[in-house]
Parts: structure tokens; C-alpha cells; sequence
């Protein structure tokens, strides 16, 4: 492999690490939000989409801070240094990537009908059981979408990754980085086929998005 495509295969590496460990992370807080509302509820919901409006060199400069040898990380874990690494850039992308994975699982839950919910409490069956084994099934294309919706996200984040990643090759120079380290050498030759590939994959996932949920509306009527 050229080293062109270098930066493409770190970020789908980011992206594919950033999306399994969001899944995982993502529906057990959605389950709490939804289950357990009460008057916290809208500062829940304020934190998990604040990455949506807070400007990504604001979150990657406090990323930053925690994530130096000095920082809050290192004074819970000694010795952890997660800044200017890819296991850095990992957990940056969760934090940043985390409201479009979440929120259209929420949306979905709480656009459920109410006798669903009641008809599996009425059967014996838990929260947990409900959420798992009868919620989650009927909401699986926002499930899907959320995690479509997050891999891009990842793929295409610059600002954050600049402040916590900086450039290092084969290390934390993904794609929309190499696109601002060819324009600083002025080769915008390479910067044209970068932007590029990341313009028809950007198309790609909108065409799949759109075109998923045309399926599945088609199918209700």
C-alpha cells in the first residue's frame, strides 16, 4: 500500500475502533436516560449533545490538557499519556462522536409506543429484558444509523484530532489531517485527491443514510 492511502486506512482504523467502543458505550447511557427520567434528565441530554455545538478545538484543547503526562488522566491512572497518540485520538472521538451515535437511538425510544413498553412489564418482563429483547429490535435502523452517523463523523473530524492527535505519521495523521499537511507543503496536487476521496465518501454515506431510511418507510405502507 502507498503511503497515500496511509492516512485513509488510519482513519477507517479510528473510525471502525471509535464506532464498536461507541456501541458499547452509548446504548447502556440511553438506557438509563430513557428508563430513569427524571428533573436531571435535560442536563443528561445537555451533555451528551454539547459536542454537537461546542467548537472542536474547545473540546480537543480541554482533551488536551487532561490527556498530557501532568493532566487530570495521568493523576487518576499514573504514568497514562494518551496525548499525541492513537489511543488518544480513540478516546477524543468517542467524546466528540458520542451525540450521533446516542441521539438517534434516543429519538427512537422515546418515539416508541408507550404499549410496547407496558405490554413487556404486563408479561414479567424487566427493564433490562425490554430494552434488550423488544425495544432494541424495533429501533435497530436508528441503531444502524447512529452508527453509520458516527463512523463518518470520525472519519471526517479535523479540529479536534489537530489539538489532541497533531500529525504524526502512522500514528495520528488521518485523512483530513494529510489534506492540511499538503496544503502547509503546498502540494495541493495531493491535497486535490484527498479532499477528494473524502468528498465521494462523504457522498456515499449520505446516499446509504437517505437511502435506508426510503427502504424502511417503504415497508410500512
Amino acid at each position: 500500500m502507498t503511503p497515500f492511502w496511509d492516512p485513509f486506512l488510519l482513519s477507517l482504523q479510528l473510525a471502525a475502533v471509535t464506532t464498536v467502543l461507541l456501541l458499547i458505550i452509548a446504548l447502556p447511557i440511553c438506557y438509563g436516560i430513557f428508563f430513569y427520567s427524571n428533573r436531571s434528565t435535560p442536563i443528561l441530554k445537555s451533555l451528551v449533545s454539547l459536542p454537537l455545538v461546542l467548537p472542536p478545538t474547545v473540546l480537543g484543547y480541554y482533551l488536551l490538557i487532561a490527556f498530557r503526562p501532568e493532566g487530570l488522566l495521568a493523576n487518576i491512572i499514573p504514568g497514562t499519556n494518551l496525548a499525541f497518540s492513537f489511543e488518544g485520538l480513540v478516546a477524543g472521538s468517542i467524546i466528540f462522536s458520542f451525540p450521533f451515535m446516542a441521539n438517534p437511538i434516543l429519538s427512537a425510544l422515546e418515539s416508541t409506543s408507550k404499549n410496547l413498553t407496558q405490554a413487556a412489564f404486563t408479561l414479567g418482563k424487566s427493564k433490562f429484558e425490554t430494552f434488550f429483547y423488544v425495544l432494541l429490535p424495533n429501533i435497530k435502523p436508528s441503531v444502524i444509523i447512529g452508527a453509520v452517523m458516527a463512523f463518518a463523523h470520525t472519519i471526517g473530524e479535523f479540529g479536534m484530532v489537530l489539538m489532541i492527535g497533531g500529525n504524526i505519521p502512522d500514528e495520528t495523521r488521518v485523512a483530513s489531517i494529510a489534506i492540511y499537511n499538503e496544503v502547509e507543503k503546498m502540494s495541493y496536487a495531493n491535497a486535490d485527491l484527498y479532499a477528494l476521496v473524502l468528498l465521494f465518501f462523504s457522498m456515499v454515506v449520505l446516499l446509504f443514510i437517505y437511502g435506508f431510511q426510503y427502504q424502511q418507510k417503504a415497508k410500512l405502507f
